[in-house]
């Protein structure tokens, strides 16, 4: 397959491997809002805590700064592929549930258009819905009979994001981002009353545009700082419902498929700062801070409020050889940490959670450009008070990097 069939395949997949599907998450937390927000990058990031506003290195696709795309290769084509396997163990005070999920998790192609700016397109989820709550139990109004419901949620948001790097001096790199967020989330909830039965379905469906800007800037050849920075923007949604009554086995349509247009969701200002410093030609150091103000959008949940977010993420990264010819020597080993605050607030406790990291590049073929990415990672959310639940998961991810190189003529000795 030559490398234009590549790119009409990449085009293929992206509409079909991001419309959402409920194998995204399992997360009792994705109740909330629009579902739990992604923090899964593309390719070495998942290794190293997820932080990356500083990297630089040319011929791999960082999404967590645009700025990073001015240092794309002549005449290369990057694309990426990545696959998301996640293992949750929920705990609450009285049970546990074991729960596994597996999708793919990005899409991405990267190309330099001339020198001195590079591009990059990549289709990732910003968020994922997909809960199940069975047995609720709830009063009868007026009387002391109780029913039990089941509630059940599907669906998310992806991020369509296009991302420009110009290089304005060999040192100094800006970046702009355009996101399109689309998606919809799925609710339904049916219970049962001796004869009769009630279910309800609803869908939110979110569209939105975002815009991003960042940069980089190198200190010394070993020393880089970056910065980003999302700016706030509204979702417009609608809803369709659907309810359907059974009474002694006659069905009875209440309302079904109405759109009606419901408050625009507000996304806050989000801004991360980030350095790394390459030490001794072998191994890399990457810290990033970043700060959500989830507080000023003034949304609430029925069950909590939304609070300014802060996320702490480090990382390591080393090779002993980036440029030999021994395969050993071009391995790269990673590990870092990622704390992140939380952005609800139920019952006046923060849902924060915390990861650890690993992660290990295989390099492919002969060359020094493509590579096989695993990453390992272990941590929690929440914590068994009150209603709320712990969280803990394990993630696996897998991004297959290939670089391909056009225009270039082949040389015969």
């Amino acid at each position: 397959m030559n490398k234009f069939n590549l790119f009409f395949l990449a085009l293929m997949v992206v509409g079909t491997v991001f419309s959402q599907s409920e194998g995204l998450t399992s997360s009792p937390y994705s109740l909330y809002g629009l579902g739990v927000v992604n923090q899964t990058g593309i390719g070495r990031t998942n290794g190293m805590g997820y932080s990356g506003i500083a990297l630089r290195e040319e011929g791999e696709i960082n999404n967590l700064n645009a700025a990073s795309f001015a240092l794309m290769p002549e005449n290369s084509f990057i694309y990426d592929v990545g696959l998301k396997g996640q293992y949750n163990t929920y705990s609450n005070r009285s049970d546990q549930e074991n729960r596994t999920t597996l999708n793919f998790s990005n899409l991405a192609m990267a190309f330099r258009i001339f020198e001195g700016l590079g591009a990059g397109i990549a289709m990732v989820p910003y968020s994922d819905v997909g809960y199940s709550l069975v047995g609720i139990k709830s009063n009868i109004e007026g009387t002391n009979e109780v029913f039990e419901s089941n509630v059940r949620g599907i669906g998310g948001l992806s991020d369509l994001r296009l991302n420009l790097g110009y290089r304005i001096t060999d040192g100094l790199r800006f970046g702009l981002s355009t996101s399109l967020l689309f998606g919809n989330v799925e609710e339904e909830e049916s219970f049962q009353i001796s004869t009769s039965s009630f279910n309800l379905s609803e869908e939110t469906n979110y569209t939105g545009l975002r815009l991003g800007t960042a940069m980089q800037f190198d200190l010394t050849d070993n020393i880089t700082i970056g910065g980003t920075m999302q700016f706030p923007t509204s979702l417009k949604g609608n809803l369709k419902r659907s309810v359907l009554k059974n009474i002694d086995d006659t069905e009875i349509v209440v309302d079904s498929d109405d759109s009606d247009a419901i408050d625009d969701f507000k996304l806050p200002l989000e801004v991360g700062v980030g350095i790394s410093v390459k030490t001794f030609n072998s191994l890399v150091l990457s810290f990033d801070y970043k700060n959500n103000f989830w507080s000023k959008t003034g949304q609430t949940e029925n069950l909590g409020h939304y609070v300014d977010q802060s996320i702490f993420a480090f990382g390591a990264e080393y090779v002993s050889k980036q440029d030999s010819y021994k395969y050993a020597d071009r391995i790269r080993y990673r590990m870092g940490y990622n704390y992140d605050t939380g952005y609800l607030s139920v019952n006046n406790s923060k849902i924060a959670g915390h990861a650890l990291t690993a992660g290990i590049g295989l390099p492919i073929g002969q060359g020094h450009t493509s590579m096989l990415n695993l990453s390992y990672s272990y941590g929690s959310q929440g914590q068994i008070q009150n209603i709320l639940v712990e969280e803990n998961f394990q993630v696996l991810t897998l991004n297959l990097s290939l670089r391909d190189v056009w225009f270039q003529k082949r040389k015969i000795y």
